[in-house]
């Protein structure tokens, strides 16, 4: 649920422009309305393959719907949230608009696992859960995730790319042993991402060394500079104890703490955030109501000032209006900035694919391509993925960087807020074919058979014929052996002819993958950061907007008491209570934002 109080400041800021006829600072509130709207806050829950992270999402809603199978791993994504009734929608994105086709919850297996939709071969984008449960009344979502499989692998890539719009991350792993390289990798990447990260330790019951394991994986953590928490449970303790009713149970389930988590550093993090957006918009807003306000009272309190006063507000009207300029430093920065990320993150991902095409290529030089193939595509698409979500990570922590950068310029004059930035893509998956083995000849026993004899006929009939000159026959024991070993020269030849053809064909799929792969993710790349150019350029905007009119609405009202006084007293009493009003809104507003920081 979105914060009440929030909302209240929000419509009665609302009001008050209304009120005092500022309809331009309306736009601001009515977008900060829109998502106080969506209370949704979203939770990944990933981790390697047969972790239990599907038994870990029907243990925190008390209900089975994630199938769960020793055997069977999840293919996709499947979102749990609050509904007053059991629903399950699977969604399949494309064009303009998505394909919601509703399913009886028993069938939710059939669509979401690797048992009923191998390698997601239905090309669902996500399967959604409605549950009538109070954990989710909240707005918590929880996003059951198929396995990683490590950054560099194409689910590992996909679950990186929807870090940035996630509002936390879970990662589990079982008691059996402790963080691997992988997980950690993984970990790394996600910190820069979603900093909100949260470790569970599952298969405690299943364990009874699970202790030591704790104990490992956070000297893990701290050894590679990751602040996260490591949270021990039993999602089957849990899932008995709610059948028995059992607290002692529902206690070394080690859910409470878990849960505790998710509602004091998730959700009520999300609820701060609220919070402080909404005290600093609804602030910006009195602080222009007032402005004019004030400049009109001074002006009525103190006439002789009014000129002076009038020429000061305009003399900031202009400095505020040349930020509305292109000419701008910060236009100029961002302008630039963008161009410059652009052209490094084009060379980033191609340095990086081209170093794995190199290294593909390498290895098909040393071996046939026939042999390997299997092996080879899988640890190609590895690296593929692997190079396309580092550079994701790079671009979102780039583009963060020059988001600083513009504010900080565009700050010389005002002091700002910074925009949030959803920054999606990152994966390769479902954007590029899979490499395929080129089709080659065959070499079976007949061919070889063919080709020996071909070649060993004409070696045999050279020598055969040189011979007849000293007087042997045609068919002597030395045009015979000639011809064995002209044929089985003949045949080693078209083996390695063919196993270089093989090399040749497999070296340009590879080089057609990386140049698919280049131009989809460098689209996404490029679409991402012109998204944010745009939303930095009217972010900044708008407040020069803001501030062009509050100081000109300033500049009237000053230049308005040089023209009136009668009925000044009234005025002045006028203006006194409406600021008295509008601080009172900004006196709301900033305990708003300091309820977050005081507990």
């Amino acid at each position: 649920m979105a914060v009440p109080e929030a909302v209240e400041l929000v419509d009665i800021a609302l009001k008050a422009t209304t009120a005092y006829e500022r309809p331009d600072l309306a736009t601001r509130l009515q977008q900060t309305r829109a998502r106080l709207s969506d209370p949704n806050v979203r939770v990944l829950v990933v981790g390697e393959f047969k972790q239990g992270k599907s038994q870990l999402v029907n243990a925190l809603v008390n209900a089975t719907v994630c199938p769960v199978d020793d055997d069977i791993a999840t293919a996709v994504p499947t979102l749990v949230r609050h509904g007053d009734e059991t629903t399950v929608t699977l969604v399949r994105e494309g064009g303009g608009s998505d394909e919601r086709t509703p399913v009886p919850v028993e069938r939710l297996a059939e669509h979401v696992s690797e048992a009923g939709n191998p390698g997601n071969r239905a090309r669902l984008t996500r399967a959604e859960v409605t549950l009538p449960r109070k954990l989710l009344s909240s707005g918590l979502v929880l996003v059951d995730t198929p396995g990683v499989g490590g950054l560099g692998s194409a689910h590992g890539a996909a679950t990186m790319s929807a870090l940035p719009t996630a509002d936390a991350v879970v990662l589990v792993s079982d008691a059996s042993q402790e963080y691997s390289a992988p997980e950690l990798e993984f970990l790394r990447a996600a910190m820069k991402l979603c900093p909100n990260v949260g470790c569970v330790v599952t298969k405690t019951d299943l364990y009874p060394h699970w202790r030591r394991i704790v104990e490992l994986d956070e000297g893990h953590l701290h050894d590679a500079g990751i602040d996260a928490r490591v949270i021990p449970v039993s999602s089957a303790l849990r899932l008995h104890a709610a059948l028995t009713q059992d607290m002692d149970l529902i206690t070394e389930s080690g859910f409470q703490e878990l849960v505790g988590f998710l509602l004091r550093k998730v959700v009520a993090r999300a609820d701060d955030l609220d919070r402080t957006s909404v005290g600093q918009d609804v602030l910006i807003t009195c602080r222009a109501l007032s402005a004019t306000m004030r400049a009109e009272l001074i002006s009525q309190e103190d006439p002789e000032r009014a000129e002076r006063l009038a020429g000061d507000l305009e003399e900031a009207k202009t400095r505020v209006d040349a930020l509305r300029q292109r000419s701008a430093r910060w236009q100029t920065t961002l302008n630039d900035g963008i161009a410059d990320l652009i052209a490094d993150i084009d060379y980033d991902l191609r340095d990086r694919l081209r170093t794995v095409s190199r290294e593909a290529e390498q290895l098909l030089d040393d071996a046939d391509p026939a042999d390997i193939w299997d092996q080879f595509a899988e640890w190609f698409h590895r690296q593929v993925s692997q190079a396309v979500a580092q550079n994701f990570v790079w671009t979102t922590e780039r583009s963060r960087w020059l988001a600083e950068q513009v504010a900080e310029h565009f700050a010389e004059a005002i002091d700002v807020q910074l925009p949030e930035l959803r920054i999606a893509g990152g994966a390769v998956a479902g954007k590029v074919d899979s490499l395929e083995m080129p089709v080659g000849e065959k070499f079976g026993a007949g061919q070889k058979l063919f080709v020996g004899m071909r070649g060993g006929y004409g070696g045999m009939l050279m020598l055969g014929l040189a011979s007849t000159v000293a007087g042997f026959a045609l068919l002597n024991p030395v045009s015979i052996g000639a011809g064995l070993l002209f044929g089985a020269k003949t045949v080693r030849d078209e083996r390695k002819r063919l196993v270089q053809r093989r090399q040749a064909e497999a070296k340009g799929a590879v080089r057609k993958h990386i140049d698919e792969a280049t131009f989809q993710v460098g689209k996404d790349s490029r679409d991402n950061l012109r998204q944010i150019q745009r939303e930095l350029r009217d972010h900044f905007t708008m407040l020069a907007e803001e501030l062009s009119t509050a100081l000109a609405e300033s500049v009237v009202a000053a230049q308005s008491a040089l023209r009136t006084d009668a009925d000044r007293q009234k005025r002045i009493a006028d203006l006194n209570a409406e600021l008295e009003r509008v601080e009172s809104l900004a006196e709301r507003a900033r305990s708003l934002a300091g309820a977050v920081a005081s507990p």
